[in-house]
This record gives structure tokens, sequence and C-alpha cells, in this order.
């Protein structure tokens, strides 16, 4: 493929790394908002083993980053520009929700920015019906695994635990929270910051920096880093929404959320799948409360979570898809 300048390839990689920063910030509610709800850990410790394990689970695959960079939309056929529109648009949108506290999906965020900027370039001939189809596996099974995932593990937890007091239970559970938690954070990192491994492999291949669709060592590690970096920068007011809002939790709920939402995204990453952390741990919240009564989960926030959810795809299409037709006109 042609080569497009320097300068335009590093702008896209620039705006791909911010949103792979932000996308750390928002999500890092997903990796460790229990922990922190049933003071299993303090806030800065857990957002430091939350960082770290992200960039470790970082450096343990590509799976998804070729599912993203090459699945959704022919590399041969879009522009480098659109690829930066997409990764703008969805930078643009995830800041903007985790300055409102909404836990929105920084996976769902870019593949309909990424769908909506192929479009605006390409017409719909663009699209790849195999990878839009793990797209929407993903959308539909996560938090349906979830909610189930959660509630049965809990309920097998309960039966394990029965007769134990609370005081022993909380005592064990609170250092196994700690496991999960961790498994947790490495999960997010094998499967989040493999989207953004995809978008710069894919600006590299369309800008004719790379001739074959393989992902670079240094693309793979700053990745990783990137998202540590935005998940050590917190994002308490989207924790405090996942933590506490959606269900009150204690220590053996929290570990039971984080062990059926990781074992879930580990699942997925290594088939490729490019899964909504949000969904899967917001959803195993969920399962683990409803265990209790269904009057335990706070219902109205979950549908505000939702409700963010449904907007995410034609909020970021739309911003992808104008302003991949902005750039392309201009360039």
């Amino acid at each position: 493929m042609p080569e497009s300048s320097l300068a335009l390839i590093i702008l896209v990689i620039a705006l791909a790394l911010a949103f792979d920063f932000f996308n750390g910030f928002n999500d890092a509610a997903n990796a460790i908002a229990t922990v922190i709800a049933t003071r299993a850990m303090t806030p800065t410790a857990a957002i430091t083993m939350a960082a770290v394990l992200n960039l470790a689970g970082a450096l343990t695959g590509t799976a998804v980053a070729k599912t993203v960079g090459k699945g959704i939309v022919d590399p041969e056929v879009i522009t480098v520009e659109a690829v930066g529109a997409a990764a703008a648009a969805a930078a643009l949108w995830v800041l903007a929700a985790s300055r409102m506290g909404l836990p929105v999906s920084g996976s769902h965020s870019l593949i309909g920015a990424i769908i909506g900027a192929g479009i605006g370039v390409g017409g719909f001939d663009i699209l790849v019906g195999s990878g839009i189809r793990k797209v929407v596996l993903g959308l539909v099974f996560s938090p349906i695994f979830g909610i189930v995932g959660g509630y049965i593990v809990m309920v097998a937890l309960l039966w394990l635990v029965r007769g134990a007091t609370p005081g022993s239970v909380d005592s064990i559970f609170g250092r196994l929270q700690i496991v999960s938690a961790g498994f947790m954070s490495f999960s997010h990192g094998t499967n989040d910051a493999q989207k953004t491994m995809g978008i710069i492999t894919l600006a590299l291949f369309t800008g004719g920096r790379i001739s074959e669709f393989e992902v670079p060592l240094w693309v793979i590690f700053i990745s990783g880093l990137t998202i540590a970096l935005g998940t050590a920068a917190g994002g308490r007011r989207v924790i405090t929404t996942v933590g506490s809002r959606i269900s009150k939790l204690r220590k053996i709920n929290g570990f039971a959320a984080e062990t059926t939402a990781a074992s879930i995204i580990e699942s997925a990453s290594r088939l490729g799948f490019p899964l909504s952390t949000t969904h899967s741990i917001t959803s195993s919240i969920l399962g683990v409360g409803a265990t209790r009564r269904l009057s335990a989960v706070r219902w109205g926030v979950a549908w505000e979570i939702v409700l963010a959810w449904i907007l995410t795809f034609p909020i970021t299409g739309i911003i992808g898809g104008v302003l991949a037709l902005i750039v392309d006109r201009a360039f």
C-alpha cells in the first residue's frame, strides 16, 4: 500500500493511545470497583495492582487485536485518515462518559466508531461480516453469561460456606478477593489493550508502514503501558457507580462477581472476541446481587448503564462517520 506521511501516522497513533488511556481510566472500575467497595483493598493499592496487571495481560496475545484491526472493516479499503477519525470518535465518547460517571463499553465505542468511519469512506461493502458477528455474539452473550454465571457461582459459594460465621467468611474472602481482582485486572488488559493494538496496526498497514497485518512488539508494549497508566489515573466516579450503586456487596459477593467476569473475558480473549469488560463485570454483579433478592439490585442504576450501552454504537458510529468524511475530503 502507498505510504502515508509519518506525521499523519504519528497523529493517528497518538489518537489511538488517547483512546487507550481514557479506556483504562473509565474501565478501572471494571477491574477493581468491587474490591474497593468491599474494603478488601484500599483504592491506592487496588489501582496500583490493576495498572501492573493490565500491562501484564496486554503482553499475552494478539487474537483480539487482529479481529479489531482486520475483522471489522477491510484493511485494504479503509484509509489511515478514517482510522484516525475512528480513534478520535471513540476517545471523545469514552472521555465524555468518564466525566459523567457512566461505565460505557470502550470496546463498543471503538468498534462503533470503526464501523461508522469505514462506512463513511467506503460504504457498507467495506464491512467484514465474520468479525462483526463476533462483536454481536459478544454483545448478546456476555451479559447473559455474566448474570447466569454470577448467580450460579454465588449460589455455589453460599452452599460451600453454609454454617460458617460471617466473620470467618469475610476473612477468607477478603484475601481471595484480592486474587480475583488481580485476575480481573489481568483479563482486562488481555482484551481491552488489544483493541488499541489492532487500531495502531491497522494504521501502520493502511499507511504502508508494514506489509503484513502482524502486531509489532513495540505496539503491544506501548498499548499495554498506556492502558495501565489510564487505569492508574483512577476513574473514581465510575468506580463508585459500579462498586456500590448497583448492588451492596460483601467480600464473598465481590469474589464471585470478579471471578465470573474475568473467566468470561479471558476465554473470549483467547478466541479473538473483542468483549466488553464493562458488560461482563456489571452483569456479573447483577447476577450475584440477585441471589439475595431481586430488590437487592438497584435496577434504576442498572438501567442507566444499559442506556449508555445502547447509545454507544449509534453515537460513536455517527461521530466516526462524520469525522471520517471530513478528513477524507480535507486530505
